[in-house]
């Protein structure tokens, strides 16, 4: 099966360089424009974030396509760093604690990146389990950063870290599943 993931578009608070998770908010006008421009790859079937800015990117790129809302796709939950940037964060003990270890350790309040990762895969082994009942031959999933960092370090291929997954807003990796691997084409 054909597997896009693609990374919403820019809201303000990717502009700002800000943690953005559970903050509900649209895209820009930029971001809006940049997806418009886009040509989308034919889908049978969209699984998107239940997050705003997923839900209108999913709207713009796709919007004659059947989708899922899919809750273990959101965005990881930064707890006491959500929607601040690093300079705000800058001489916060607990920010400085996490920077030292390398993003492993849980955000304060927050889910560790283990439990992130956990979460988005158990998600898309359920979206893989319903396409195949929908005989989707090719799907979307349009989530977070986060998200595609956590699904393709985890079961992509080649393997790689889990920062060496970053994508910009708007990019799309086209993959293939199988084996139950996300073999990455692009």
């Amino acid at each position: 099966m054909k597997v896009y993931l693609f990374r919403h578009g820019e809201t303000p608070g990717n502009r700002e360089k800000r943690y953005v998770g559970s903050t509900e908010e649209s895209l820009t006008k930029e971001g809006r424009q940049a997806l418009e421009a886009r040509l989308a790859p034919e889908v049978d079937w969209v699984y998107v974030s239940p997050r705003k800015r997923c839900v209108e990117t999913a709207d713009i790129l796709f919007p004659k396509v059947g989708r899922t809302v899919v809750l273990g796709f959101a965005e990881c939950d930064f707890g006491a760093f959500e929607y601040k940037n690093y300079l705000e964060l800058s001489g916060d003990p607990d920010y400085q604690r996490w920077i030292d270890s390398g993003g492993v350790i849980g955000f304060p309040g927050g889910e560790s990146r283990a439990v992130f990762q956990e979460r988005c895969v158990q998600a898309f082994w359920n979206v893989q389990r319903d396409a195949r009942k929908r005989q989707a031959q090719a799907i979307a999933l349009v989530v977070h950063g986060g998200t595609i960092m956590a699904l393709l370090s985890r079961i992509g291929t080649p393997k790689r870290d889990y920062f060496d997954w970053q994508v910009e807003n708007g990019t799309c990796i086209e993959a293939m599943f199988e084996g139950g691997r996300l073999l990455v084409l692009t």
